[in-house]
């Protein structure tokens, strides 16, 4: 069964895209076929699966204004898996959609056409609510919550729940949280443990066993256009990231069967 899975926080800096282009590598590392979408116009999960935003003809704006094809825009990523790339074009969106019939869906109409090629459909959101998060929100089966273990994450973490509940009522009746994802985790700070602890207490199983701790291979292999796992497969933070996709994997497995 395909999933599509949006990866939002509307805090920056919490590794949403790192997490979106690691976990894309991960996913397929496990067998799986996965389909990255950037849906956010910095297209920094477009340079760091090693496609240059400054030289695309055609990215997922075109797809989402029905200027061209999916066929047409998407991309592979070292055989490994695919991409729909973005850049600074894709802030025309936030114009160009208020125009159109169905604009809060144009993104869903578009990944249900391919939903059968893949496994799994991650999306990377923009650090906003904006009309490209309403789109990835709506177009979702499930959101993955990246955040750090500190007093304001908590903060942003309520807006954003108040945001998907809100998407939930209106436009996506299936939409809910898929997990809660710890990155930048030190388990050697005591506002780290104390804050993991609420995590946990209030989300329960939604709170993924595996965290992502800070790893100085995660924030270079972006730089030379790579995935953790190509850049160092053997660094903690690749090896995080395959450990967050087999944990993923044996949920769905689990969820299958009931």
């Amino acid at each position: 069964m395909s999933r599509i899975l949006a990866v939002a926080n509307q805090k920056g800096g919490v590794g949403k895209t790192t997490t979106c282009v690691n976990l894309s590598s991960a996913l397929a590392g496990h067998g799986k076929r996965v389909l990255l979408v950037d849906m956010d116009p910095q297209g920094n999960a477009t340079m760091g699966c090693g496609v240059d935003k400054n030289r695309l003809e055609q990215s997922v704006l075109d797809l989402l204004l029905n200027d061209a094809t999916f066929d047409q825009v998407v991309k592979n990523y070292e055989k490994k898996f695919d991409v729909l790339p973005a850049n600074v074009d894709l802030t025309a969106a936030e114009v160009e959609l208020l125009k159109l019939n169905g604009k809060e869906s144009r993104l869903r109409h578009s990944l249900i056409r391919v939903k059968p090629r893949y496994d799994y459909i991650l999306i990377d959101c923009p650090p906003s609510l904006s009309m490209l998060t309403v789109n990835s929100l709506v177009a979702c089966d499930g959101v993955i919550i990246p955040m750090q273990c500190e007093y304001y994450a908590l903060e942003g973490l309520s807006a954003l729940m108040n945001t998907i509940n809100h998407i939930a009522g209106l436009l996506n009746p299936e939409l809910n949280i898929e997990g809660i994802l710890r990155t930048m985790y030190d388990p050697r700070n005591s506002l780290t443990n104390e804050v993991s602890a609420q995590l946990s207490k209030h989300f329960g199983d939604k709170l993924y066993r595996i965290a992502i701790p800070r790893n100085v291979r995660l924030a270079e292999a972006p730089s030379y256009g790579m995935t953790a796992l190509e850049y160092d497969k053997n660094s903690k933070g690749a090896i995080a990231y395959l450990g967050l996709a087999g944990e993923i994997i044996r949920r769905d497995k689990n969820r299958q069967r009931y």
